[in-house]
C-alpha cells in the first residue's frame, strides 16, 4: 500500500496528459464544432488530484516549442512524430488559460522538454526532504522515482513507489534508464538495441546489473537465461555506441537552470470570473455551474456582436445574450385577490407572457397543480401559489376560483404565451377542463431546432448556456432521496423565488434565442409549422393513451422466463460452470480467455467487448454468443414491457400513457419513454406478441398507416436519380428493380437471393454502411460486396453525386439540412481523428433522409389532426406514433370510409419528386393491423 504525505508537491505531466486525453473518450466538442476533448480530460485531472490531495504547491508543465538539447545530440530524435493534429493544437492555448485562472502555476521551458524540468523540481524538492508527487502516463518518469518521489496515474488510478517499479518493470528505479536505453522508443526515435524487448532488457540488466556492468562482463551474457542470450554479446559490441546515445536520449535531465523556484510554486486563489467564461466557451456546464454557484457571473455579450457571428450563415455562435440580468428583487408573490387583480390586468395587457406551473409530480397524469409563475417583462415575474398545504403555510386564494378566473385567458388563443415544455402545462390543465390556447413558443423547442446538437435543452442547462445564469434546482429548495419534498410541501419564500424565476428565465431564453432563429428563416418554418403545432397534438395523444391486455403480458412473461431459463442452463453447459450472464466481466473471461473466441473490438479500457453488435457478429459463426444474444434480447423484453407494462396501466382510465420526447434525437425523430414505444420489436415472433396486447376497445378497431420506403423514397427525390425516380413512378418493387440493374438481369429473373442483396445494398448506403459492413450482412467476401456497390453506383449515379455533394457540403458548413430547412450540426465532420470524421460524414448522408422523414411524419400528424377535429370525437383518435408510422382507434363501422381518408392524407403530407406512398392496415390489435 503507497502512502502519499499530506500536502505533497503535486509536478504534472501536462504534455502527456494533453496527447492521451485526447485519444481517449469522450471525443467532446463544442457546439461550433471546436474539440474540447483533451482540455476536459487534462482539467478533470488536475480537478481530482486538488480535491485528493489539497496541495499547497502545485505546477503543471508542458513541453515548449521548438528543438530541445536532444534534437542538437541526435538529430533524428523524434524525427518520425507526426504533426500535431489541428484539432488538438487548437485545445492548447485554451487549456492553458483554463489552468492559470485554476490559479495553478504552469512551466514551459524552451530547449528541454516538460520532463526534465519535472525531474529538476523533483530532485530540488527531494534535496530539501521534501516529498513530490508526479502526475504522469509516461513510464520514463520511472527512472525519478526514490525515497521523496512517488508517481501517481490519474487516469488508471495507480501509484508507483520504488517497491511498485520494481513489481512493475523487474527492475529498480535505478536502472529505469538502462532498461528505456536497451529497448529503445519508436515513438520518439530512440534507437536502443536491435531485437531488445521489455523481457530481453529486464533479463539482462537482472543477470549482470546496468549498462555499464553488462559491458564490464560481456562473458556472462551468453549464460544468461534468455533467447537469443548466445549472441547478444556480439550484438551488444555492435551497438555499443547506439546503445551508449540511447541511454543519453533516455536521461530525464535534472539540473536544468529553471528561472523560479519551489517556493514560486504556490496555488493561487482561482480566477472565476475567468473560469466562468472559459467554461461556458468550452460548454462545461457542469463546471460553470459550480463556479456561478460561487457567486460569478459571465458577461452578456451585446446584441450587435452576436449578429455579427451570424452574419456568413455559419453554425450560430450559442453564446449568452441576457436581455437584462437576472434580478430577484422584482419577484412578487400573489396572495390576495386584489394582487391577483392587477396581475390578470397585465397579462390581459401583455404582447407576449412566459407561463410555468409548479405541481405534485412530474407525472402529467398524476399532477396536481400547486402553482403558477407569469413573466412578461424580463426581470420581473409573479408566483400564484395555489395549494402549498404544509403546516404554517400562509393562506392563499383558493385554486378552483382562481383558475376560473384565469380560465378565459389560458383558452383565449389571442393572449400569446412562451414556456418551456408546454406540453406538460398543457397536460397538467386538461386535468382542471382547460385547454390551454395562446401557446407561441416553447424555449426547449427553440433550442432544438436552433441546434439539435449543441447543448441538453431543459432550462437549467440552457439558462447557463445562453443567459450565463445557475438557476435554482429543484433539489435545492426540495432535497434529495426519499426525504424530498413535493412542491406542495416546500416553503413559500423559496417555492416562490424558484417558481418565479423559472418564468423568468424563460421569458428571457425566448428573447436570446428568437432573434437567432429569426436569422434563419427556414428555420423559423419549422419551429411555427412543424414544431410548436405538435406540441398540442402530442399532449392529446399522450393523455388519451393506448389500452393493452395485461392477462396476455402475463402469459407471454411465463413464457419468456421459461426461454431464459432454458438459455441460462444451456449457456452454463456450454461454459462448463454457472455464471452471470449480465455480467461482462464474467463474459469476457469465458469467451475470450477460456473460448479463445476473436476481440471484434475493446472498450476504453483495453478490455475486449461484449457489447451487442460485437455479440451479433461473433453469434454468425459460433453458438454460445448466439446463447447470450438471445438471453439478452429476451430479458430486455420482459423486464421492459411484458412485465412492466400492466404495472403502468393508469387507475382512472385503464390505459397505458407514454410521454413524446420532441427535444431528444438530433435528426428530429420522436422518441418516447414510459414506456418506449419505438423500441418493440417488430420482425421477431416475441415482438409482434407484445404488440399484440395493444387492443382495440369494444366497437373499435385499431389502424396502422405506415409510409411505404420513405427514407429510398426521399433518396430518390434528393438525389434526382432518373433510375430510381423512374423506378418509383412507375410502382415497382424498388429492391427488385434495384436487384435487376445491379446483376443486370430482367425483372422478371431477379431471384429471392439477388431481391435480398439489393435489399441490404439500398437500406446500406442509406446508412453509410462500409463494403465490409454489407460483406459481414450479406456473407459474402468483402470483394464481393465492394463489386455489388460499384455497380450500384454504376447504375444509380445520382445517388453517389448526391452522397458526394453532401460529404462536401458537410465539411464547408457543418451541418446538412431537410427537405424543410431542419439543420442538423455535425461537430466532428472534420475531426482529425479518421473514425469520427468518417462517422460524421456517414451522418451527413443519413441525417437529410431521415431527418426528412421525421418532419413528413410529423407533418403528417398535423394535416391528420386538422381533419380529425372535424370528426366525432369518439369515433376515431390517433393513440401512437411509431417511426413512419401512426396508429389510431376507430369504430369498426367506419373503417372503409376512414382509412382511406388516413392513407390519402398522409399521402398528402408533402411533395415529392416521387410518389409519397401510405399503407394501412386493420385488426382487433397492433400486430394484425400493422
Amino acid at each position: 500500500m503507497v502512502t502519499i504525505p499530506d500536502t505533497p508537491l503535486i509536478l504534472v505531466d501536462g504534455s502527456s496528459y494533453l496527447f492521451r486525453a485526447y485519444h481517449s473518450p469522450p471525443h467532446l466538442t463544442n457546439s461550433r464544432g471546436e474539440a474540447t476533448g483533451a482540455i476536459y480530460g487534462v482539467v478533470n485531472m488536475l480537478k481530482s488530484l486538488l480535491r485528493q490531495y489539497q496541495p499547497s504547491q502545485m505546477a503543471v508543465v508542458f513541453d515548449a516549442k521548438g528543438p530541445t538539447f536532444r534534437n542538437e545530440m541526435y538529430s533524428e530524435y523524434k524525427a518520425h512524430r507526426p504533426p500535431m493534429p489541428d484539432d488538438l493544437r487548437s485545445q492548447i492555448e485554451p487549456l492553458h488559460r483554463i489552468i492559470e485562472a485554476m490559479g495553478l502555476p504552469l512551466l514551459c521551458v524552451s530547449g528541454v522538454e516538460a520532463d526534465d524540468v519535472i525531474g529538476t523540481l523533483a530532485r530540488q524538492a527531494s534535496a530539501q526532504g521534501r516529498h513530490t508527487l508526479i502526475s504522469t502516463g509516461d513510464k520514463d518518469m520511472a527512472q525519478l522515482v526514490d525515497e521523496h518521489v512517488t508517481l501517481i496515474n490519474t487516469m488508471t488510478n495507480t501509484l508507483l513507489d520504488q517497491q511498485g517499479v520494481l513489481d512493475k518493470f523487474g527492475i529498480g528505479p535505478d536502472l529505469i534508464i538502462d532498461y528505456l536505453a536497451l529497448m529503445g522508443d519508436k515513438v520518439d526515435n530512440i534507437p536502443g538495441l536491435p531485437g531488445v524487448g521489455e523481457k530481453t532488457a529486464a533479463a539482462l540488466l537482472q543477470g549482470l546489473g546496468s549498462i555499464e556492468q553488462i559491458y564490464q562482463q560481456l562473458d556472462q551474457v551468453a549464460t544468461l537465461s534468455f533467447r537469443g542470450a548466445k549472441t547478444m554479446a556480439a550484438k551488444l559490441q555492435e551497438f555499443r555506441q547506439q546503445l551508449l546515445l540511447s541511454y543519453q536520449l533516455a536521461t530525464i535531465k535534472t539540473d536544468v537552470e529553471l528561472p523560479y523556484q519551489l517556493a514560486d510554486l504556490m496555488i493561487k486563489a482561482p480566477d472565476n470570473a475567468a473560469l466562468a467564461e472559459l467554461y461556458k466557451d468550452c460548454e462545461f456546464r457542469r463546471w460553470l455551474s459550480e463556479v456561478l454557484s460561487a457567486g460569478e457571473t459571465v458577461k452578456p455579450q451585446s446584441k450587435a456582436a452576436q449578429m455579427d457571428m451570424l452574419a456568413d450563415d455559419a453554425e450560430p455562435q450559442l453564446t449568452e445574450n441576457s436581455p437584462a440580468p437576472l434580478n430577484a428583487s422584482q419577484y412578487l408573490t400573489v396572495l390576495d385577490k386584489a394582487a391577483f387583480a392587477s396581475l390578470l390586468q397585465t397579462l390581459s395587457d401583455a404582447e407576449l407572457t412566459a407561463f410555468d406551473t409548479e405541481t405534485t409530480s412530474l407525472d402529467y397524469m398524476q399532477a396536481e397543480l400547486v402553482g403558477m409563475s407569469f413573466a412578461v417583462t424580463a426581470g420581473q415575474a409573479w408566483y400564484l401559489p395555489l395549494a402549498h398545504d404544509y403546516v404554517g403555510a400562509p393562506a392563499q386564494l383558493e385554486r378552483d376560483w382562481v383558475l376560473a378566473q384565469l380560465k378565459p385567458w389560458l383558452e383565449d388563443n389571442s393572449k400569446a404565451k412562451v414556456g418551456q415544455n408546454l406540453k406538460y402545462d398543457q397536460s397538467v390543465l386538461a386535468r382542471y377542463n382547460i385547454r390551454l390556447n395562446g401557446v407561441r413558443f416553447d424555449t426547449m423547442l427553440e433550442s432544438y431546432v436552433l441546434n439539435s446538437v449543441a447543448a441538453r435543452h431543459d432550462m437549467d442547462s440552457l439558462a447557463l448556456k445562453y443567459l450565463g445564469h445557475k438557476t435554482v434546482s429543484f433539489e435545492d429548495i426540495a432535497g434529495k432521496g426519499a426525504k424530498q419534498l413535493s412542491f406542495n410541501q416546500i416553503a413559500l419564500d423559496k417555492a416562490a423565488h424558484y417558481a418565479a424565476e423559472d418564468a423568468d428565465v424563460t421569458l428571457q431564453l425566448h428573447q436570446t434565442l428568437w432573434p437567432q432563429l429569426q436569422q434563419q428563416p427556414q428555420l423559423v418554418s419549422v419551429l411555427t409549422e412543424i414544431e410548436m403545432p405538435l406540441v398540442d397534438i402530442l399532449s392529446r395523444i399522450e393523455r388519451h393513451g393506448v389500452l393493452i391486455d395485461s392477462s396476455l403480458l402475463a402469459a407471454q412473461s411465463e413464457q419468456l422466463a421459461k426461454r431464459i431459463a432454458e438459455l441460462e442452463q444451456l449457456a452454463y453447459e456450454q461454459a462448463g460452470k454457472p455464471f452471470n450472464l449480465s455480467s461482462p466481466k464474467q463474459l469476457q473471461e469465458i469467451l475470450f480467455n477460456q473460448m479463445q473466441l476473436p476481440v471484434i473490438k475493446k472498450t476504453p479500457t483495453g478490455a475486449p467487448s461484449t457489447a451487442e453488435d460485437v455479440l451479433a457478429e461473433l453469434a454468425l459463426e459460433y453458438e454460445f454468443p448466439k446463447l447470450i444474444t438471445e438471453h439478452r434480447g429476451l430479458t430486455k423484453l420482459k423486464s421492459t414491457y411484458t412485465d412492466k407494462l400492466p404495472k403502468m396501466v393508469h387507475k382512472a382510465t385503464g390505459r397505458v400513457h407514454t410521454s413524446y420526447h420532441q427535444a431528444v434525437a438530433a435528426t428530429g425523430r420522436l422518441s418516447s419513454t414510459d414506456p418506449n414505444l419505438q423500441n418493440i420489436p417488430i420482425r421477431t415472433e416475441e415482438g409482434r406478441r407484445i404488440r399484440q396486447a395493444f387492443i382495440a376497445p369494444p366497437g373499435k378497431k385499431i389502424v396502422a398507416v405506415d409510409y411505404s420506403q420513405i427514407e429510398l423514397r426521399i433518396m430518390a427525390h434528393l438525389s434526382q436519380d432518373k433510375a430510381l425516380l423512374d423506378a418509383f413512378a412507375q410502382g415497382l418493387d424498388i429492391h427488385r428493380a434495384t436487384a435487376a440493374e445491379v446483376f443486370a438481369v430482367s425483372l422478371d429473373q431477379v431471384t429471392a437471393e439477388q431481391r435480398r442483396s439489393a435489399k441490404a445494398v439500398n437500406f446500406g448506403l442509406i446508412y453509410g454502411m462500409s463494403a465490409f459492413g454489407l460483406a459481414k450482412q450479406l456473407g459474402v467476401s468483402r470483394n464481393e460486396a465492394q463489386q455489388y456497390v460499384d455497380r450500384y453506383f454504376e447504375r444509380f449515379p445520382g445517388v453517389l453525386d448526391y452522397m458526394e455533394r453532401t460529404r462536401k457540403q458537410a465539411h464547408e458548413q457543418g451541418y446538412v439540412e431537410t427537405l424543410f430547412g431542419r439543420r442538423l450540426y455535425l461537430p466532428e465532420i472534420n475531426a482529425q481523428n479518421m473514425a469520427r470524421r468518417k462517422g460524421a460524414e456517414r451522418a451527413a448522408i443519413n441525417a437529410p433522409m431521415q431527418g426528412t422523414a421525421a418532419d413528413i411524419i410529423k407533418k403528417a400528424m398535423i394535416v391528420v389532426d386538422n381533419w380529425l377535429q372535424q370528426q366525432s370525437a369518439d369515433s376515431i383518435a390517433m393513440i401512437m406514433q411509431v417511426h413512419d408510422e401512426l396508429v389510431f382507434e376507430v369504430d369498426a363501422q367506419q373503417l372503409d370510409t376512414v382509412i382511406p381518408q388516413l392513407v390519402k392524407l398522409m399521402a398528402q403530407a408533402a411533395s415529392l419528386d416521387v410518389p409519397l406512398l401510405a399503407e394501412a392496415g386493420a385488426g382487433d390489435n397492433w400486430d394484425q393491423a400493422h
